[in-house]
């Protein structure tokens, strides 16, 4: 009798103890975690439980984690799209199209129309990297652009204020590239200021010739004062 007293003590009592926690645990019911300082077999199960419960307590949070950045992310990713043209206007002698699509949820890349006394504004531009951080400077600049649009002569005037006021508002190594153009309704002329962005390639129908035109000009945000970098030429 003094034997299974002490079985039921040292043995049989421990391991339900640990079966029932891991009943709970496989049931999806509440469980608690076990102390001991056995270091036999009843000890170890104890622990395997404890480690088992803590890995499955971290992830079942990095999951929750991971669905709220998600979640974050696409409203980021609505909002960055709602600031993108979803139409292309309509301009005497132009003929336009323009897509993006980002590499992540969210993307650097950005375009816009602006039409101001018989001219219209556009440009292309590409924040660096990729992701919530380009996304923030694309939305950043496209406000910007669009302030200036409204009390600038030409582009480069635009791309020099907000140049101005986009530098001392983002990291030290981000920039963006942007090319920006300004179409001459009456005369149906095309005008453009580079910011350090792609060759331009501009075919000529008449002639089947291609130019490849380098933008010219510096990125924005690469320095305080881009004034004496930028030029409007005409195309």
């Amino acid at each position: 009798l003094m034997t299974m007293v002490v079985f039921w003590r040292q043995v049989s009592h421990p391991l339900n103890k640990i079966l029932w926690q891991f009943k709970a645990l496989l049931t999806g019911k509440a469980y608690n975690r076990l102390y001991t300082e056995k270091i036999d077999e009843v000890g170890i199960l104890a622990h395997f439980f404890n480690e088992t419960t803590h890995s499955l307590e971290r992830v079942t949070t990095d999951l929750k984690e991971r669905r709220r950045l998600s979640s974050e992310l696409n409203l980021a990713r609505k909002i960055q799209q709602d600031l993108l043209p979803k139409t292309m206007p309509v301009l005497p002698g132009l003929k336009i199209m323009a897509k993006t699509r980002p590499a992540a949820e969210i993307g650097g890349d950005a375009f816009d129309f602006l039409t101001r006394d018989g001219q219209t504004f556009f440009y292309l531009g590409d924040a660096t990297g990729h992701g919530v951080p380009s996304g923030l400077i694309m939305m950043v600049a496209n406000t910007l652009l669009s302030t200036f649009v409204d009390i600038s002569k030409n582009t480069k005037d635009i791309l020099v204020q907000t140049n101005k006021y986009l530098k001392p508002r983002i990291q030290k190594t981000m920039f963006m590239t942007l090319v920006m153009f300004r179409w001459v309704h009456a005369t149906q002329e095309l005008f453009y200021t580079g910011a350090g962005h792609e060759t331009l390639i501009h075919y000529h129908a008449a002639t089947g010739k291609c130019d490849n035109i380098p933008s010219g000009g510096i990125a924005l945000a690469m320095l305080a004062d881009n004034e004496k970098l930028l030029t409007e030429k005409q195309l």
